[in-house]
């Protein structure tokens, strides 16, 4: 009887559970169904707030592209050039600080000062319109980073510090390099500006010491590797003199050679030694080439500016797209306000 009862209770439970776990898929169904009508909802909303304002849109963009294309006609041809760096020492802040400078500069339109500063005629000054400095964005410098970073911390606390973590300290100025993006009204400008621009980091004195002292380190490093391949080279032929004794004491049949396998395991340890140093070597020459200089230049500035075109830099379509926005949001301030008048009834 107990059986049957312990039968009838398990069948109930089971039955509850299935029925829970039927209505928590209706309600997750029911819920992503709502969020596709909510969605579909959305969309119909717009279509049909276009539909019922299609010509004041229309006249709107034509009004904006109409000015912006008025605007576009008597403003002067602007050009561009980049110069591209990859600043060491930790000298990435600096750079930007000194490009807002000029930058403000030029919005100030303090061409006097500009002049002087590039030691340019105030007409070369005049025409600098705007500067600016991004980092030119490389997957390869977070993994490089995060690399030296676990390599110079212990294992403790490389472990408790994961690779999206430092992901998210990782800023503009840790990227390895920047582009310098500089808008002028005249296209022969930019090569008077580069080496004032490397100038006011490269003159920096506390870089240059940085810089005297991680390359004399760097020296002194090259120096001693090279002395261990010597020495490694020294003892590598005293080991194949040795090896040459042993065979002809061999030959002879007079001697049966007990340590000929450490021999040879010393010699393999030799050159394996001798792979390191030379990797090591490899890395050291990689690092002077990339820090003998504060600054390095990857490429310079253009001779020539390039012209600026494109929709982005097209003051019509610039007019009509803000004349379209103006209009939406007069629109809606619209039926808010009528929304509001109704609320209070």
């Amino acid at each position: 009887m107990s059986t049957e009862n312990n039968t009838k209770d398990d069948e109930v439970e089971l039955g509850s559970l299935f029925i829970i776990i039927g209505k928590g898929f209706s309600n997750l169904f029911n819920f992503i169904g709502n969020i596709f009508k909510g969605i579909y909802h959305f969309l119909i909303l717009i279509l049909l707030f276009i539909k019922e304002h299609t010509r004041k849109l229309l006249l709107s963009i034509v009004i904006g592209a109409v000015l912006g294309t008025v605007i576009e006609l008597n403003k002067d041809t602007t050009f561009g050039a980049d110069l591209q760096v990859q600043p060491n020492f930790k000298s990435t802040r600096q750079l930007y600080n000194n490009i807002n400078y000029y930058n403000d500069l030029v919005e100030q339109k303090n061409t006097d000062l500009l002049a002087e500063v590039f030691g340019i005629s105030s007409e070369d000054a005049s025409s600098l319109k705007k500067f600016k400095v991004f980092p030119i964005k490389n997957g390869n410098d977070f993994l490089t980073a995060y690399d030296e970073l676990i390599l110079s911390v212990d294992t403790l606390t490389a472990k408790s510090y994961s690779f999206s973590l430092f992901k998210n300290t990782f800023t503009k100025y840790d990227y390895k390099v920047h582009n310098i993006h500089v808008i002028a009204t005249k296209n022969d400008v930019f090569p008077k500006l580069d080496a004032i621009i490397i100038s006011s980091i490269v003159e920096n004195k506390y870089f240059n010491k940085v810089k005297t002292l991680i390359n004399e380190n760097l020296n002194r490093t090259d120096s001693l590797l090279r002395e261990n391949i010597v020495q490694i080279d020294t003892l590598r032929k005293v080991y194949m003199k040795v090896l040459l004794e042993e065979a002809k004491k061999l030959s002879t049949g007079t001697t049966i050679d007990l340590g000929g396998e450490k021999r040879a395991t010393k010699e393999l340890e030799l050159f394996e030694t001798n792979r390191k140093i030379n990797k090591d070597l490899k890395e050291i020459s990689e690092d002077k080439a990339e820090k003998s200089e504060v600054v390095n230049v990857i490429s310079n500035f253009q001779h020539v500016g390039y012209e600026l075109k494109g929709v982005q830099e097209n003051y019509g379509f610039i007019g009509g797209a803000l004349g379209a926005a103006l209009m939406i949001l007069f629109l809606l301030l619209a039926q808010l306000n009528v929304y509001l008048d109704n609320y209070k009834r």
